[in-house]
């Protein structure tokens, strides 16, 4: 029964990276190391292979044969067998070598598992790119078991800013800032909130644009117009002109300007190949 088990799969390198670092994502994935000549090997997988099935899903068996599989034994650093990791997330997050008893491999699956709101919390991601009112419901109700996970509460910020639930969004975001950092995802929701705020006092691109072409020497006027396009996701329009600014003023302005850049980048991705051109353009004029 165990051999036949959909929770029990034979590693093959063509499908590894979706079978354990992408499976790993929803449940932990644990990677057997084995050989047909190791004698405690013949004894642990039977072990892995019935608690996977007892287990039902709540993680994935996935074995490796070491004498077929070498490149994936010399990626873990497998020197001897039996070697057996934890994947959780993409990454390895335990291991142990050897054949230890049963009731410890127990304890040590048991301890791999999602709590009850992570497990809800990965139900609400499955929801959200088709039901984001569903996944946003998941995450409360995560939130409400674990209130004090900044995981969840990015997830249920990332939901509301989706569906334009902007106030209770932003205080998300502010309470998340108040550890002194943010996630980049939290970044960029924050900047984008930001954007929109400005882009919907000005009225929006058009009537910014007319007031700002009318004095294009207000460098107030200028900046909001930037806000305005970033709001309208016109980045390149928008870093250009705060680069103007840049190179234009030397008081608060250029300042201001070199912030709303910033907060561009993190809309456009910190390491994208626009967000590196203008950070080396304003740099320049900078410096």
């Amino acid at each position: 029964m165990a051999a036949e088990s959909p929770w029990i799969t034979d590693a093959d390198p063509n499908t590894f990276e979706q079978d354990v670092i992408a499976r790993s994502a929803d449940v932990p994935v644990v990677v057997d190391f084995w050989a047909t000549w190791c004698q405690p090997c013949k004894q642990l997988t039977p072990i892995l292979e019935n608690l996977a099935v007892e287990f039902g899903g709540k993680f994935q068996l996935v074995k490796v044969n070491i004498d077929l599989q070498q490149e994936l034994a010399m990626a873990f650093g497998v020197q001897s067998v039996p070697h057996v990791f934890a994947v959780r997330d993409g990454r390895a997050v335990d291991q142990f070598v050897g054949l230890i008893p049963e009731e410890q491999i127990r304890s040590w699956l048991e301890a791999l598992l999602p709590s009850p709101g992570q497990a809800l919390a990965a139900e609400g991601r499955a929801l959200e790119a088709d039901d984001p009112a569903a996944a946003e419901s998941k995450f409360r109700e995560a939130l409400a078991l674990e209130p004090q996970s900044d995981d969840v509460k990015l997830l249920l910020a990332r939901v509301l800013f989706a569906q334009q639930k902007e106030e209770e969004c932003r205080s998300l975001i502010s309470e998340l800032e108040q550890r002194g950092f943010l996630e980049e995802e939290a970044e960029k929701i924050k900047a984008e909130l930001e954007f929109r705020t400005v882009a919907a006092d000005v009225g929006g691109v058009d009537e910014i644009r007319r007031q700002a072409e009318a004095e294009p020497d207000n460098l107030e006027l200028q900046l909001e117009l930037a806000d305005a396009l970033a709001a309208a996701h016109q980045f390149q329009e928008a870093l250009d002109i705060c680069l103007s600014v840049v190179q234009r003023d030397f008081g608060s302005w250029r300042e201001k300007s070199r912030e709303t850049m910033v907060n561009i980048f993190h809309l456009v991705g910190d390491n994208s190949e626009l967000a590196n051109d203008y950070r080396r353009k304003l740099a320049t004029a900078l410096y």
